[in-house]
């Protein structure tokens, strides 16, 4: 990857939404999306496309190139796992993840969004965990202290599992 700040990542992903949406940003729309003015925008255009990373001549419309495309789909992909993540997972209210996400972004690795992209999925897939166990987790956290008797929460989780999986009733055995 290329090696540009995040800062430079943020416009990037701006240039990559609007593109998305209209087949070309204009600076004026990325000044107003991100909240900046007009110089800071040229500015990062500029180091943008001395990267190859978009077409870019002032007052013109700007798009990404083949490269820029890649990087800024890259960018996005992490954004909307951590976004995807902080809201369905951790119930995070949606503009707070979007700003945690924005954060997250750029110094999430690629082994590391591999891993969280694995952990979801096994949440989401294994019988053992899924919707309920999302949900359990997202209701002890939004009130914490809120659960009187653990050990029934534990008791229905248990039997909601036997009842799936009748195979590992004997594991369940030792667990209780």
């Amino acid at each position: 990857m290329h090696d540009i700040s995040s800062n430079l990542e943020d416009y990037l992903e701006t240039i990559f939404t609007l593109e998305a949406a209209h087949s070309a940003a204009r600076a004026k729309d990325i000044a107003d999306q991100m909240g900046v003015q007009r110089a800071s925008v040229t500015n990062a255009l500029q180091k943008l496309a001395k990267q190859g990373l978009i077409n870019y001549e002032p007052y013109s419309s700007v798009t990404l190139t083949p490269e820029g495309f890649r990087v800024a789909t890259r960018i996005a992909h992490r954004h909307k796992v951590l976004s995807d993540f902080l809201q369905r997972v951790l119930n995070i209210r949606q503009e707070l993840a979007e700003e945690t996400a924005c954060r997250l972004e750029h110094g999430i690795d690629d082994e590391s969004l591999e891993a969280l992209i694995r952990f979801v999925r096994f949440l989401t897939r294994c019988p053992r965990t899924g919707a309920d166990w999302i949900a359990s987790f997202q209701k002890s956290c939004a009130e914490p202290g809120s659960c009187p008797d653990c050990t029934a929460c534990i008791e229905t989780c248990l039997a909601r599992q036997k009842s799936r999986c009748p195979e590992d009733s004997s594991q369940q055995a030792t667990l209780e």
